[in-house]
């Protein structure tokens, strides 16, 4: 969504990280939505363990955040470089990162979006988590601050009731809590598939592996805490963040725990604006249901308007005999009991049916036989936007999952531009994603956009601007539309529209893809904001090499090769140098010097020949041969260090002495002609 820089405070005098949204997305209200939302729900929450939030702003036609400057790496960065975290460490970041979702949760927000991206560790080894972009408020006046029935968050990491579209409370986020543990000490999450919609399923359906199925060494009560977390059942989890940092608090200390297997506690339900405790027990309770009439009314908010309206709350009934008189109620979250036995049967039965025709599907688009995607369709409440703006209710509209149409009608007594009419009506329920029609208080004069889709920016812009209406812009990828070219206009081409309105020009930003840069000689962090530079967004895959030509710890090369482009949620693969490997001196003696030269030089040993000459008696048969090495051979030395390789050379001949000379054979002399003789000691050597 946005660029985040590194700037000074000037009258504070500190540094802080200012985020920029993109220019592309200021134009775009659901984009900017989230980036309000995001700002106020953090500055919200003050606590060491959040980043803060100072301001927010708009500026030149886009929008900021001023946040707290973390000089450090975020988690995803931290387990990419070290592939697991050792337990003891893994449970630390837990215990801070449950601190900070603890706070959240107590005033009354949930993060929703809870993964390693999204928690940072700065030098002094402090966590902080970040990015409430999602957030969503829970139990108050906000709880309509995110439709419910629509699906946020991260594939890998959010809880089945968000994979189901399902509302969400604090419970969702320490199911998320679980997956970052896991992935900590494993090193990718309990569930990986080929698409999101994949691991949603497995979310739902498929039971998470016992952590040390994957990590032998996880010691037993890390397990047991994240086998809690990771329950399907809202009410089989943790009941609080807070239950979770101190069992994990008392196995850093070695004692024993207190929150697994006992019953879930959660705040209290609010009926008919008396405080209500629903009882839950442990697996093997029996305890009373409330027993009253069949149907209740309760009072909840209207979508938009902030009028009430009623709700028949059908699913409280139980049959009296199931009524076990319990003295203390254990508080939970308000989870809805089934109203009759049939109704459960039949449930199971559509879950059933759901669950085959899923399979069916997934089978189906992996055979290749069915391009075709599947839409759950949500109902959701269509908002009230009579009387505002057309630009503010479409931005109402797509905030609340709905495409708009726009119609012009002459309306006396409205003021120009203002809706005065809707279909469907406020407070109704449509499909998400269905088109809301308004209608707009029409202007005397007024436009058909025209057509523009691929004209160039400039091109597009000005014929608007010759058509009396004016211009934005918002960039989006294309395989098929070149990039700088408009792919298509909101409104659509042909629509009416009052002189003077904003036509939203969607342009190319060319092919899903992104070049590898050269990341040679970087460190691991390095390398990772570099491939996040640019473009891709998916983390890197580290390997290990050794190398003579590239010190330790930094990368020599890339897989895919640098220049390479692939798609943007492309893992590259980074291989990172090992420093030069430890070889075995290879025995070269009796090879020739030209065959030890080729030995050592080979890949496996790559290794630097220094020949040395050692003279030899004349007709000795190893000339030219090599005798040894130095470090002897079956020493253990490193790649690309020198190796001294002794080789055999003849020995110079000593020049004779001249004809006839022979001496006079006390050390050697003679008297032949060829300086032969027969000298006391030796004449044989001195002829």
């Amino acid at each position: 969504m946005a660029d985040v820089f590194l700037a000074k405070d000037q009258l504070l005098d500190r540094p802080v990280a200012v985020k920029v949204l993109f220019p592309q997305f200021a134009a775009e209200p659901t984009f900017v939505a989230r980036f309000r939302r995001e700002a106020q729900a953090a500055a919200n929450l003050n606590h060491p363990s959040i980043v803060a939030v100072y301001d927010w702003g708009e500026h030149e036609d886009t929008y900021f955040i001023v946040m707290e400057y973390v000089e450090g790496q975020t988690l995803a960065e931290l387990i990419a470089g070290e592939g697991t975290i050792a337990p003891d460490r893994a449970a630390e970041i837990a215990i801070d990162t449950a601190a900070a979702l603890g706070f959240a949760h107590r005033n009354g927000t949930v993060h929703r979006d809870v993964k390693p991206g999204n928690i940072m560790i700065n030098k002094g080894g402090q966590v902080k988590v970040a990015d409430f972009g999602i957030a969503r408020a829970f139990g108050g006046e906000d709880d309509e601050l995110t439709q419910t029935g629509s699906v946020m968050g991260t594939a890998s990491y959010f809880s089945p009731e968000q994979a189901q579209g399902r509302p969400v409370d604090p419970r969702s986020d320490l199911y998320s809590l679980g997956v970052v543990l896991f992935e900590m000490l494993v090193g990718e999450p309990p569930f990986v598939g080929n698409s999101p919609v994949a691991i949603a399923y497995k979310h739902v359906q498929e039971t998470p592996p016992p952590v040390v199925t994957r990590n032998p060494s996880v010691p037993e009560p890390l397990a047991a805490i994240i086998d809690k977390l990771l329950r399907k059942a809202p009410t089989d989890r943790y009941p609080a963040a807070e239950e979770v940092r101190a069992d994990l608090a008392r196995f850093r200390a070695g004692q024993p725990l207190q929150g697994i297997g006992q019953p879930v506690a959660a705040p209290q339900q609010v009926q008919n604006g008396v405080p209500t405790a629903p009882p839950v027990a442990g697996t093997d309770s029996t305890v009373a249901m409330p027993v009253g009439p069949a149907t209740a009314a309760m009072q909840t908010r209207g979508a938009d308007t902030g009028a009430t309206r009623a709700v028949i709350d059908t699913s409280r009934a139980v049959p009296a005999s199931a009524a076990v008189r319990q003295e203390e109620p254990v508080e939970e979250y308000y989870e809805p009991a089934s109203r009759t036995g049939l109704f459960a049967v039949m449930l199971a039965i559509l879950l059933a049916a759901l669950v085959g025709l899923i399979l069916y599907i997934s089978q189906t688009l992996e055979d290749g036989e069915d391009d075709e995607a599947v839409v759950v369709e949500t109902l959701l409440t269509v908002p009230e936007v009579t009387g505002r703006s057309a630009v503010d209710a479409a931005v109402d509209l797509g905030i609340a999952g709905f495409e708009v149409e726009r119609i012009l009608q002459v309306q006396d007594g409205v003021e120009v531009n203002q809706v005065f009419d809707q279909e469907p009506n406020a407070g109704e329920e449509a499909e998400e994603g269905s088109v809301v029609r308004i209608f707009i208080s029409q202007a005397e004069e007024t436009e058909n956009v025209p057509r523009l889709d691929a004209l160039t920016l400039e091109d597009a812009e000005g014929r608007l601007d010759q058509a009396g209406l004016r211009s934005d812009r918002q960039f989006e990828f294309s395989d098929t539309v070149p990039e700088g070219l408009v792919i298509r206009t909101d409104p659509p081409e042909n629509t009416e529209v009052n002189k003077g309105d904003i036509v939203t020009l969607i342009v190319s930003s060319g092919p899903d893809q992104v070049e590898i840069p050269e990341l040679r000689n970087m460190d691991r962090i390095a390398a990772a904001a570099a491939l996040t530079e640019a473009g891709f967004t998916a983390p890197p895959i580290f390997a290990e090499e050794p190398s003579i030509d590239v010190l330790a710890e930094l990368v020599t090369r890339t897989e895919p090769p640098v220049g390479q482009r692939e798609s943007i949620d492309t893992s590259i693969t980074v291989f990172v140098s090992l420093g030069p490997a430890p070889v075995q001196v290879p025995d070269l003696a009796l090879l020739s010097q030209e065959a030890a030269e080729q030995v050592l030089v080979a890949e496996e040993l790559r290794l630097i020949p220094v020949f040395t000459e050692v003279q030899l008696q004349a007709g000795d048969q190893r000339i030219g041969l090599v005798l040894g090495t130095n470090p002897p051979a079956g020493s253990q030395i490193l790649q690309g260090s020198e190796i001294q390789v002794l080789v055999g050379v003849q020995a110079p001949d000593v020049e004779p002495p001249p004809d006839g000379d022979g001496g006079d054979g006390n050390n050697g002399g003679g008297d032949g002609n060829d300086g032969g003789g027969d000298g006391n000691d030796g004449g044989n050597d001195g002829g």
